[in-house]
């Protein structure tokens, strides 16, 4: 078989996990590969990236399925970078993240001791 083997997936072999490149066909725009990752973080950033009302345009492609990267092209207003504008969307993503855990935990305690409850564990 042709597929590379499953492990080249997960590890940084001689690789960088990130490279970042100006555009320069486009004004305040930067492309940024992110190796080793794949449409859910792909998709996750640009949704968050488009929520910025400085970043013009956001969007991300996966080359080629078989290879484990995706190339993320931002271009922002004059009042930001493209870098700017990503690393304010990671730290906004790692938050609304870091919520919905917080939401998830406390329901999964909710369940836990109403089911308790109703079986007379109290």
């Amino acid at each position: 078989m042709n597929a590379p083997a499953a492990f080249e997936s997960l590890l940084l072999l001689d690789d960088k996990k990130f490279y970042i490149e100006k555009d320069t066909k486009v004004p305040n725009a930067a492309i940024f590969t992110i190796n080793k990752e794949d449409h859910t973080l792909g998709n996750m950033l640009k949704v968050q990236l488009l929520k910025d009302p400085e970043v013009l345009f956001a969007g991300y492609k996966n080359p080629h399925p078989l290879e484990h990267k995706i190339l993320l092209r931002i271009q922002t207003t004059s009042q930001t970078t493209p870098a700017d504008a990503l690393t304010t969307a990671i730290t906004d993503l790692v938050g609304e993240l870091s919520l919905l855990e917080h939401r998830i935990d406390a329901a999964i305690k909710k369940c836990t001791s109403a089911s308790d409850h109703d079986r007379g564990y109290n």
